[in-house]
């Protein structure tokens, strides 16, 4: 088998490369004993396949085990593909949320948080972002990745930015201790500093989850605020139901343009909220594609469920930076046709599984 040309990894975020020859060169840069990882090198030793022969395109992705929970407790070290030399340019090592257990965690090269940021903030232009203005930041910073690509996203595209802390494992265990009333308090000190760089910054852009921008609603003082001082409210992190978009869009933040994404640290990255979505029905959201690509599944199955129906989403990630492909992740959501050109599924009604992998999933302010 002729190998792959390894170049097509390396192209910018809008060079939109042939699924198939990504994977391939993919596939190569993992599985090669010069390029590949630890990980990968190691546990290719356990497949039933042979990646390097028999994976020739983007529907071969389906051989692959779900790994991600060995993520848990692989060293970040052996995640690292050695094509990236001794000292690897990295953003940073991330860890997922830690909603179902113990927290995951990927290895993030600089390379592609630039080519992912690139991407997003195209998508902003075509929602009609401003550039250059101020924003703020109300999600997770730390081991989370959203607070990475926040930072990017506000120094790329915007200005200066402005960024608080919230930390959503504190207030998920205090929801499930039984101690809501904690969570709430701790929701509402958050808010506070929200308030007060709303107050003495010319914020442009806001940066949100869905629970935290009901509690900006909710006070009377943020919403005068909002209208006056931001043009555009980038929210994620949860599900936001379609009346309430619509809500928010024509009665309480009417003169800011409302963006949605919606991702996961396992694909070190983020879907965006298709454009031209009518008002009060659920957003559908576009990957990143074939870098990023969900599939709308049966999780019994495994097989597509039909256009229109609702099933478990299952991520992929395909790059330079990491393979993780299967990920069964803990949200269902409708099956829609991606765009055209681009494989993979769409995805829209966003919502959370009830329990996953035998914990009980609790949502909080992320």
């Amino acid at each position: 088998m002729a190998r792959a040309d390894l170049s097509i990894l390396d192209l910018p975020y809008d060079a939109n490369p042939d699924p198939d020859e990504l994977v391939r060169a993919a596939i190569e840069w993992h599985f090669s004993p010069e390029t590949g990882s630890p990980f990968w090198l190691e546990r290719a030793k356990t497949l039933d396949f042979d990646p390097l022969a028999d994976v020739k395109g983007y529907a071969d992705l389906t051989l692959f085990p779900n790994v991600a929970n060995e993520l848990r407790d692989v060293p970040a070290h052996d995640l690292i593909p050695r094509g990236y030399g001794e000292h690897p340019d990295l953003v940073g090592i991330f860890e997922s949320g830690g909603t179902t257990g113990a927290p995951k965690r990927v290895v993030c090269p600089t390379d592609w948080m630039e080519k992912l940021v690139g991407w997003s903030n195209a998508n902003l232009d075509v929602h009609g972002f401003p550039r250059g203005v101020d924003w703020l930041g109300i999600t997770p910073s730390g081991p989370h990745i959203v607070g990475e690509i926040f930072r990017r996203s506000a120094t790329t595209h915007g200005r200066h930015g402005f960024q608080i802390d919230l930390d959503p494992r504190w207030v998920k265990r205090l929801i499930a201790g039984g101690k809501g009333s904690q969570a709430d308090a701790y929701a509402e000190h958050v808010i506070d500093q929200a308030t007060h760089i709303l107050r003495t910054q010319p914020i442009g852009v806001m940066t949100v989850t869905p629970p935290l921008l009901e509690r900006i609603a909710q006070r009377e003082e943020l919403v005068e605020l909002v209208n006056e001082k931001v043009r555009a409210i980038r929210w994620g992190g949860t599900q936001m139901d379609a009346d309430t978009a619509a809500l928010y869009r024509t009665e309480i933040f009417p003169e800011a343009t409302l963006y949605g994404h919606y991702g996961s640290t396992m694909i070190l990255g983020i879907a965006g909220e298709r454009h031209g979505t009518p008002i009060g029905e659920p957003c559908v959201f576009d990957t990143f594609s074939p870098y990023i690509t969900f599939q709308v599944v049966d999780p019994q199955t495994g097989a597509p469920v039909a256009y229109g129906q609702r099933g478990q989403v299952v991520m992929h990630h395909v790059s330079k930076a990491l393979l993780l492909p299967n990920n069964l992740e803990r949200d269902t959501a409708i099956r829609v046709a991606a765009p055209e050109g681009r494989v993979g599924d769409s995805a829209a009604g966003i919502a959370p599984v009830k329990t996953f992998d035998n914990e009980t999933v609790i949502e909080g302010v992320y």
